[in-house]
């Protein structure tokens, strides 16, 4: 039945299919991951790569944006867009073509916007816990999130799991860059919100 269905399609609707069932076993995946604490908000750029789809880019090109604030560029964000778009553009098939693009295209952005805000939110929830981060980040291992300049260049982002949760600071590192998805140790506390961080190979002799 299956197969009557999918041969019935067009070739435009079996690729919409195709983008719309594959964002959707991904989105899975990382809403999986996230809460066991193994992605947590570990978006991978547009651009990048991730061969084990843990949500961590093998290559970082688009992440390396600076974020002060959220990122509309990255993997996370794109799957969010097509999950939307795909699920409505297949499922309003009694529109015209061009009102359903449209409708897709709003939908789309409009859940990766609700999606940004909400794991925003979840992460203000959890940096506003009692942690003692002074006592408890040193010698934390985490994995990079954003970019981080060498040099104490400029700030990257990390994640690092403290007391079974994951949690995001700013962090710098002495060495060289540290690229997204690189695994690092946490070296010192330089404030409340920014951690030195070091590669974790860095501690190997």
């Amino acid at each position: 039945m299956i197969a009557n269905w999918w041969a019935s399609l067009s070739l435009g609707m079996q690729i919409l299919w195709g983008i719309t069932l594959a964002a959707s076993l991904v989105f899975i995946i990382q809403t999986v991951a996230t809460f066991l604490g193994a992605g947590a908000d570990s978006d991978v750029d547009a651009g990048g790569m991730d061969a084990n789809m843990d949500g961590i880019p093998d290559d970082p090109s688009f992440a390396e944006a600076h974020a002060s604030g959220m990122n509309l560029l990255t993997f996370r964000n794109l799957i969010n867009f097509l999950l939307g778009f795909g699920w409505t553009a297949c499922l309003l098939t009694n529109l015209p073509w061009g009102v359903r693009v449209i409708a897709a295209i709003l939908v789309g952005a409009g859940l990766v916007f609700i999606v940004m805000y909400l794991f925003k939110w979840l992460s203000s929830m959890q940096q506003s816990g009692n942690i003692d981060i002074r006592k408890s980040a040193v010698g934390c291992q985490g994995t990079v999130y954003l970019t981080i300049p060498g040099a104490r260049g400029g700030e990257g982002k990390i994640q690092i799991t403290i007391n079974n949760a994951v949690r995001e600071y700013s962090a710098v590192t002495d060495g060289e860059l540290l690229k997204t998805g690189t695994r690092i140790n946490v070296v010192e506390v330089i404030d409340d919100n920014t951690l030195l961080v070091e590669p974790v190979n860095s501690l190997i002799i």
